[in-house]
């Protein structure tokens, strides 16, 4: 038999096993924003997160080194423009991680 004290330790178990990279709200905001569209391009992200650029740039740099976002830099004219993608690796981890916070929450006593 189970009781409340084990089953919370399961669920605390099972938080546990979350994509820490993803669950920073930064990145999950991020993340979040992406996973909806095909692809942003970086003012976008920026006015859509409240971020600055500085700190936008780091968490995408964790986020591209994780293999989750793509970033593609180019001219348009003369002036630099950067587009922002989910990569299928990102996409699936981020389909993971809600799974598993959906998991998580829907396990919570009432």
């Amino acid at each position: 038999m189970t009781t409340k004290k084990n089953k919370a330790a399961s669920d605390i178990q099972h938080l546990s096993s979350v994509d820490k990279l993803i669950h920073e709200p930064a990145r999950l905001n991020i993340m979040a924003h992406l996973y909806v569209v095909e692809s942003a391009d970086f003012l976008f992200m920026k006015r859509q997160t409240g971020l600055t650029f500085g700190n936008l740039s780091s968490h995408l740099n964790k986020l591209e080194d994780a293999g989750y976002v793509e970033i593609i830099k180019e001219f348009v004219g003369k002036k630099p423009h950067t587009m922002l993608r989910l990569t299928k690796k990102g996409q699936n981890a981020f389909e993971n991680y809600t799974k598993k916070m959906k998991q998580f929450f829907n396990g919570m006593p009432k």
